[in-house]
């Protein structure tokens, strides 16, 4: 059983973007989201659960005016529909525990890096900095964010 989970107290916090977007479907304007343009390092999570989602090493700037992501950082916290609204087929992706609407899926993401665009509003994530993972219970993944260097040094000592 995860520890991560939509509750009705972790609901009552949102704001009203917040809400539309996770509990209502809807998506933020392009270039609008606190999250489109951020480049630090750390590790985005389900605003609602908390569940673990995408890592900034796998962000990349799409032009697209929203969070890009090639792969999302646990594939078993996110789940994929149809979503058939606007008179388009699209694939929508929700976190798993959270049931939250995050974003969309396309294929039209850098090939290199498997050609995946997930397409992520800001306001369904909360941003966990790199050097604040440990103290938010997120230590299992600031080995994501370990340089080539960084190893080099370590195995030096």
């Amino acid at each position: 059983m995860s520890n991560y989970q939509k509750t009705t107290e972790a609901v009552s916090k949102l704001t009203s973007k917040q809400y539309k977007v996770t509990q209502e479907d809807a998506t933020e304007p392009a270039f609008t989201g606190e999250y489109w343009d951020n480049h630090e390092q750390g590790l985005y999570v389900d605003i609602v659960s908390g569940e673990p989602l995408f890592a900034s090493i796998d962000k990349f700037e799409s032009g697209s005016g929203w969070p890009s992501f090639t792969v999302p950082v646990d594939p078993a916290n996110i789940v994929e529909k149809t979503d058939r609204s606007w008179g388009m087929k699209r694939t929508e992706v929700r976190s798993k525990h959270g049931d939250s609407h995050l974003g969309h899926l396309f294929d039209d993401g850098p090939r290199e890096k498997g050609g995946l665009r997930y397409c992520i509003n800001s306001a369904a994530m909360r941003f966990v900095p790199f050097g604040e993972l440990e103290a938010a219970g997120y230590g299992s993944f600031t080995h994501l964010f370990t340089t080539d260097a960084d190893k080099a040094e370590k195995a030096a000592n």
